[in-house]
């Protein structure tokens, strides 16, 4: 069990230091959130919410983009290893076979969490005031990291599979475009019928309501077990595949 830690703690360093080099991408993932943050709330909040309380109602929205849009960035580095030949390499050690995979996705939630606290920032200095305690934060970021855990495998699934970074790079403009067809942006209920019927069973919406129940005060009611269930489930069979997909193209 220490060896196994020692090798997952190896490879998230090593995850980490990548991410260092990687600037460009560091910057989109923290920039491109608060642009949209600043966008939604100075360009359109004012004919969405009159009143101007849109930013307390978008701020969640915004935090599961930036989770979810850096999340889908795993795999980027997963594809990357595995068609440069460091896969090769590391098979030739004697260490934890999924201790690459367990690298990469610990090295982005860090990421995650971080760019998530920057956006935080950024909105409490534009006038977010949530009505959140600790254990409302502590709650949030459960769920959040539950969130981010669960997309990163799904990321690292894409990333196995894809031919390139390149490709592998694909599956965050899936995940960029999911928050708009859910409560991330406006109400579910203003959406025409047939948009409404997805953006209110997709599994974005439980957590972005979720989140915002915790931080807002607003009624979280069955929002937060549908998220967890939601979540749970994709991360057990998103881990279950990348681990099949893993040792399948890591032994040919």
């Amino acid at each position: 069990m220490l060896a196994a830690l020692d090798d997952a703690g190896i490879m998230i360093g090593r995850s980490l230091t990548h991410a260092r080099r990687a600037l460009d991408t560091l910057l989109i993932g923290v920039l491109l959130p608060v642009l949209l943050l600043l966008l939604y709330v100075y360009v359109f909040g004012g004919a969405i919410a009159p009143e101007g309380q849109y930013l307390t109602y978008v701020v969640p929205g915004i935090v599961l983009l930036c989770a979810g849009y850096g999340a889908a960035g795993t795999g980027v580095p997963v594809a990357n290893d595995m068609t440069t030949g460091a896969i090769d390499r590391f098979r030739s050690l004697p260490i934890l076979r999924t201790a690459v995979l367990l690298g990469h996705v610990t090295a982005g939630l860090i990421r995650n969490l971080l760019s998530t606290v920057l956006v935080l920032a950024v909105a409490f200095a534009i006038g977010f005031r949530p009505s959140a305690g600790p254990l409302d934060w502590l709650l949030a970021l459960a769920v959040l990291t539950l969130f981010i855990v669960a997309m990163s495998w799904v990321s690292v699934c894409f990333g196995l599979v894809a031919s390139s970074a390149e490709s592998a790079s694909s599956f965050s403009f899936v995940i960029l475009f999911l928050p708009y067809l859910s409560s991330a942006f406006v109400p579910v209920e203003t959406m025409p019928r047939v948009l409404r019927g997805f953006a209110g069973h997709q599994p974005l919406t439980p957590v972005i309501e979720t989140l915002r129940g915790l931080m807002t005060g607003t009624p979280v009611a069955t929002a937060a077990w549908t998220a967890v269930a939601w979540f749970t489930t994709i991360l057990l069979a998103a881990y279950t595949t990348a681990r099949y997909l893993f040792d399948r193209r890591a032994t040919r």
